[in-house]
């Protein structure tokens, strides 16, 4: 096309070349594959997955996530409803309980899978939360591939997305005194809402709450047996059946490091793309991916442990995720703190505690578990006392069981992943602006205005997760722009 850089194409050269093999970039190369096109993926690291590895990070058989684990978005994607998994190895386990939240005053919110039975156990909440999702979740299989694509698109299911939409707007925490009145369920949605990294009175967190929700009651939070690195490893098998191939050790500083290909995608943060590809960018379109903005990080604890971790609460103990904050109002003040760039005292902490549902990943009678809490992006303090404290609160003598820890600052999770700028494991803040428009405002966000060269990371739409969606939708754009593939 006029005025745009075009790539060189060797003979020999592959159709597509994807940068980054994370969950994105697997699935970007899956598809260009399966429409019967030649690739390669390059990886800078030894091993594949991006957020998917896992790791011996404490003690010698102890199998920790170097980062996700839950694939709650995993179940619900498109992507990987079209892929039979357990033909390489891929199993997944489900926890009875998805998620719980427990209170200093004893009482704790289970989100169960079944939307009824968590509303049994939300006392005078119970028909609010009932009348809340009862639809949504009916509705799931409608509106959950809609908002797993671009946002600039029509709807299939308009008045399904439009019931989500009405909601999905708000701010999280008026949302949950709106809707709620006992501190149980308050909690429970502010805690999922909390998963955005955004302040929960700024505007469209709710959505984040909605769809955890929704993943969680339709599809269950599943863990996969023997740690996460298991689906990044099938997900490469699928591509190589496919005839793709695969290059570790091989990180990319410019452009004529990779083979001439057709199209080029990158599994990277638009911080990285201008790095080596900005020589072909146009400049307006090159300045606005340098104002990308991105989000807080994360302070990372994993540990060994000596046996489960005791939770007072009745039924913590078989939920794989346990939402460790306090009341609504306590998880608010919390996520405020650190928007404004600050360490709260008393932060808001996801811990998951996948070997009560996997023993495989611990020696016999010994369990692991993680924990994060949101810092300032680039925070160089160490809060894991604080992490470990809100924890105790919860589970007294947890402290006790502790064999080895394993702590990972913001400036350790980039360079583990350069994807993961300060720490920032979306890739991008998800706030209202910058949710609708990652990586900038455009018709088709994962094109760029240089030909054949395209972005597939969680910096575009739909955002962060182990969902795929990311580079699906562009290698669609890729399949069509540079290949003429018509749907």
């Amino acid at each position: 096309m006029k005025g745009r850089a075009r790539l060189k194409v060797a003979r020999d050269a592959p159709d597509a070349v994807v940068v980054g093999s994370g969950p994105n970039g697997l699935a970007a190369a899956i598809t260009l594959a399966r429409a019967g096109r030649s690739v390669v993926v390059y990886e800078g690291a030894e091993t594949i997955g991006g957020g998917m590895r896992s790791a011996e990070l404490t003690l010698p058989g102890y199998v920790h996530d170097v980062c996700s684990t839950v694939q709650g978005t995993s179940v619900a994607s498109p992507f990987f409803a079209g892929l039979d998994l357990a033909k390489h190895g891929v199993e997944l386990v489900q926890p009875p309980i998805p998620v719980a939240h427990p209170l200093d005053d004893g009482r704790v919110a289970l989100l169960e899978r079944s939307v009824e039975a968590t509303a049994a156990g939300l006392g005078v909440d119970g028909r609010a939360y009932r009348r809340l999702f009862g639809p949504l979740v009916r509705e799931a299989g409608l509106t959950l591939p809609f908002i797993l694509g671009p946002s600039l698109r029509i709807p299939r299911h308009p008045l399904a997305v439009a019931r989500f939409g009405l909601d999905a707007l708000w701010p999280a925490a008026p949302f949950a005194r709106r809707h709620f009145r006992d501190d149980p369920a308050q909690a429970l949605f502010s805690g999922l809402c909390a998963h955005s990294m955004v302040a929960l009175e700024r505007p469209v967190t709710a959505s984040f709450g909605l769809v955890l929700a929704m993943t969680a009651h339709a599809y269950g939070w599943p863990v996969v047996r023997g740690g996460t690195q298991r689906l990044a490893d099938g997900l490469a098998a699928e591509l190589r059946a496919l005839g793709g191939e695969i290059v570790t050790g091989h990180p990319v500083a410019s452009l004529d490091e990779l083979p001439a290909a057709r199209a080029i995608l990158f599994d990277t943060t638009p911080r990285a793309l201008v790095s080596i590809a900005g020589s072909t960018l146009k400049g307006a379109y090159r300045r606005r991916l340098a104002g990308f903005r991105y989000g807080p990080g994360v302070v990372k604890l994993d540990w060994a442990l000596d046996g489960p971790i005791p939770w007072t609460a009745e039924g913590a103990g078989r939920a794989g995720t346990v939402h460790v904050g306090g009341t609504g109002a306590e998880i608010a003040a919390a996520e405020a703190e650190v928007a404004r760039g600050r360490h709260p005292e008393r932060p808001f902490v996801i811990v998951v505690q996948a070997s009560r549902f996997d023993p495989s990943r611990a020696p016999d009678g010994k369990h692991t578990g993680w924990a994060y809490a949101h810092v300032p992006n680039g925070s160089g303090l160490d809060i894991s006392e604080r992490i470990e404290a809100q924890v105790e609160r919860f589970a007294p003598g947890f402290r006790d069981l502790i064999l080895a820890r394993s702590v990972r600052l913001p400036a350790d999770l980039e360079a583990d992943n350069p994807n993961y700028v300060g720490g920032d494991i979306n890739a991008g803040i998800e706030d209202v602006r910058q949710l609708f428009t990652r990586p900038v405002a455009r018709l088709d966000p994962y094109s760029t205005p240089a030909r054949g060269i395209y972005l597939c990371s969680s910096s575009t739409p739909p955002g962060g997760g182990v969902h795929g969606m990311c580079g699906v939708w562009a290698a669609r754009s890729a399949l069509r722009r540079e290949f003429g593939h018509r749907r």
